[in-house]
């Protein structure tokens, strides 16, 4: 269980300081960094999920109350909002005048992701840990 701890928080932290070398590399127009560190972003993200599903059935998620809904659907929503600069992105590259769509849907993405890392953190904080 704690190796399923570690790896959630170490793939979430990463995964925040990756979005911050995202942003910084793509508002330097950064390209050749840029997207590569938006595919390694995606994998530590999908890395934090893996390790969130291990980590879950360890606490009892509903006696953190009203929290646990919060949470699942904001990281629900998060993780598919993903898609959204990826589009984007993608046309920024074929036509700039898509720039500002895509600066606007990355920090959708990135307060998004801060706000389910808070929830997430406060929900397993209210949980009541199951005895293993």
């Amino acid at each position: 269980m704690l190796n399923a701890e570690i790896g959630f928080l170490g793939f979430l932290l990463l995964t925040v300081a990756l979005l911050v070398a995202v942003a910084w590399t793509g508002f330097k127009a950064k390209r050749k960094i840029h997207i590569p560190l938006v595919f390694v972003t995606v994998a530590s993200l999908g890395m934090a999920i893996r390790y969130a599903l291990l980590v879950g059935p360890h606490y009892d998620l509903e006696s953190a109350g009203v929290i646990t809904p919060i949470h699942m659907f904001i990281a629900r929503a998060t993780t598919a909002a993903y898609l959204v600069p990826v589009i984007t992105g993608i046309r920024t590259l074929k036509d700039p005048s898509f720039k500002r769509w895509h600066r606007k849907a990355a920090f959708l993405v990135i307060g998004l992701t801060l706000m389910a890392a808070v929830t997430g953190v406060a929900m397993l904080s209210l949980a009541d840990r199951i005895p293993q």
